[in-house]
């Protein structure tokens, strides 16, 4: 069966903007955000992106959640990452999300206390592959915000998967973010891949908190001597170039491996996410920054 084509006509700049429903880089507007589940308040949103794959996005979600969380927050993950999701392995997390009393899913809760959502714990399956077009796999993420009962949350961090797709774009567009952090690694490719997930944060108008670097070196168990498995980094030129400070700059290190694959990366005691909850915590709310 051949598929249909849809051809979608752009309308021609009028440049006003209070009757305009385009989202360029032009509309000034303020956007009208999809409300969160009406049993839920979420005070602060965060996005962690990148402008590809492989980078950490899950681990500095994951680590940043549970120093915020180790603070007295009350701490939520939303696992954007629909085809690839890896927030329930890291913590441990198995089985299906129940339905809520009132009507929505409930989250699962992680030993700590974490709220966590995500498609494989919606699934009897965790192993079966998710093949869903765009639109599906963007309109899942709304209802992770819309039907999920989150109920009051201080700080929800949310997974993105890589690039400036679908999910990206309903993220940006669709939920009130406060902020972002973008990913990287210490590669010739970081330039680019920072400019992509900056350039995309400020068509959308989404202040950017800052930049962490993973796989930044490697620590000689020995010596004690940091190994650049990846050559120099150059993060610190980048970060200036667009005026956004550097986090951190996390280490390739095998234990923590080992607690993201055994499902315990809430035991992990090494503070290294310290600084990016640090920048979390003293990221102003949307409102305050209207």
């Amino acid at each position: 069966m051949e598929e249909k084509r849809y051809e979608v006509e752009v309308p021609e700049c009028t440049h006003d903007c209070s009757s305009c429903s385009a989202n360029c880089g032009s509309n000034k507007q303020k956007p009208a955000f999809t409300p969160v589940n009406q049993f839920s308040k979420v005070d602060k949103l965060i996005g962690v992106v990148s402008g590809k794959g492989g980078v950490g996005k899950s681990l500095v979600t994951g680590l940043t959640a549970v120093e915020l969380n180790r603070r007295g927050l009350k701490t939520a993950i939303l696992d954007a990452d629909i085809t690839g999701p890896s927030i329930p392995k890291a913590f441990g997390l198995h089985g299906m999300c129940e339905a809520a009393p009132l009507g929505g899913i409930m989250p699962m809760k992680t030993k700590t206390g974490i709220d966590v959502m995500s498609v494989n714990l919606l699934m009897e399956d965790e192993t079966s592959p998710v093949v869903w077009r765009g639109p599906v796999i963007s309109g899942t993420v709304e209802q992770f915000w819309t039907d999920v009962v989150w109920g009051d949350v201080d700080c929800m961090m949310i997974d993105c998967p890589p690039g400036t797709g679908d999910v990206p774009l309903t993220v940006f567009q669709s939920l009130p973010l406060d902020g972002i952090i973008i990913v990287t690694s210490p590669q010739d490719l970081v330039s680019m891949i920072v400019s992509k997930a900056v350039n995309m944060a400020k068509l959308m108008n989404i202040p950017i908190i800052g930049i962490v670097e993973n796989m930044s070196y490697v620590k000689c168990p020995d010596c004690g001597k940091e190994i650049h498995l990846f050559g120099n980094s150059n993060i610190e030129e980048v970060a200036a170039r667009y005026g956004i400070p550097v986090l951190a700059k996390l280490p390739l290190d095998p234990s923590l491996t080992h607690l993201c694959d055994t499902g315990a990366i809430e035991l992990c005691e090494n503070g290294i996410a310290g600084a990016i909850a640090d920048a979390v915590e003293a990221q102003p709310m949307r409102a305050e920054l209207a």
